[in-house]
């Protein structure tokens, strides 16, 4: 696929060099994948996502699938919401239970241990992020520690919180967050980004060389049908954030001004949604009602190919991953070399 006219920075809207992106565009990877809503992709071209089915699957680049699971708490499956591969192959997993959470450690073998239960001296609620830095600093975000959680679907949402990990141990290095989901360093490495998904806003905190954070700074708030999870840099320095519900991928300039770049939402449902958000009541049917062709809830996104010009997106009702190519090349992971 030919790489793609960058937009101009700043517009807001689809009005910009032909954006948003047409959906023929779209390619797909991947067959029988559970609820795919974190991808990560390696240099080898290998692709892992979270699966609930209890693990991680492994889409290789011919085409072939494997299984990694293993029994989480109580013997029954864990729900990886985030993952994140480490350097022995091994993955790290955040359990999204229906009451508890937690950070699990999977061999590949299916050996299944827990690797982060408690912070702070309080059992961690279902977890929903973890992502290693380039300094060997892991961060893990919790969107809230309402139960049920879809009680957090509330523009008041303010109970999110993110821990690090480091050699001293864990702490919550963040809180009062407005429903945190995915967190990545800025390229540059001064910056901690967030995206708080039922604040509608990305924010960034400035990272210490000690890794405390500065106080929060918002980069910028979206509008209706917006409501931000997957985050990832491109070597531009822009960042990239995936909306659920609306199936955007949104580019936001570093001066905060968004351009959509890919959408698929049904405007009926959006309406329901947004009347659903302002009253306060929304639930987990707007989520998993979400009619679309392609996009099946878009979640995550991943840089992948030998040039880093292929975004790959989880999602959390689809069975597979779209890819599509974009003109700019996404910032290595920390787990690129890894395999």
């Amino acid at each position: 696929m030919d790489a793609l006219a960058p937009p101009v920075d700043g517009a807001a809207n689809s009005g910009a060099a032909g954006l948003p992106l047409p959906l023929e565009g779209l390619n797909f990877v991947g067959t029988g994948l559970v609820r795919p809503e974190c991808v990560l992709a390696n240099a080898a071209g290998d692709l892992f996502t979270a699966d609930w089915r209890g693990g991680v699957a492994h889409v290789s680049p011919d085409g072939r699938q494997a299984l990694y699971a293993g029994p989480g708490p109580a013997g029954l499956a864990l729900k990886p919401n985030g993952i994140a591969l480490l350097r022995d192959g091994s993955f790290l997993l955040t359990h999204l239970g229906n009451d508890e959470g937690g950070v699990f450690r999977l061999q590949r073998d299916g050996q299944v241990a827990p690797w982060l239960l408690r912070v702070d001296g309080v059992d961690l609620p279902p977890t929903n992020f973890v992502v290693e830095d380039a300094a060997g600093r892991f961060w893990v975000t919790v969107s809230t520690r309402l139960k049920p959680r879809a009680l957090g679907y509330r523009r008041s949402c303010n109970d999110g919180f993110i821990v690090r990990v480091d050699a001293r141990g864990a702490t919550i290095a963040a809180d009062g967050l407005g429903y945190t989901n995915e967190v990545a360093v800025h390229p540059g490495g001064q910056w901690l980004y967030v995206n708080e998904t039922f604040a509608r806003r990305l924010s960034r905190f400035a990272l210490h060389a000690d890794g405390s954070l500065g106080p929060k700074q918002v980069v910028t708030e979206f509008g209706p049908g917006t409501f931000p999870d997957g985050l990832a840099f491109d070597e531009e320095g822009h960042a990239w954030v995936v909306s659920i519900v609306s199936n955007r991928l949104i580019r936001v300039a570093p001066d905060g001004a968004p351009t959509i770049w890919l959408e698929e939402a049904d405007a009926e449902h959006l309406a329901r949604v947004e009347q659903a958000f302002e009253a306060g009541t929304m639930g987990r049917p707007h989520l998993d009602g979400a009619p679309s062709r392609r996009l099946r809830n878009i979640s995550s996104i991943a840089f992948a190919g030998a040039d880093r010009r292929t975004a790959v997106l989880g999602c959390l009702l689809g069975e597979r991953l779209a890819t599509l190519r974009l003109p700019v090349a996404g910032v290595a992971p920390t787990h690129w070399h890894f395999a």
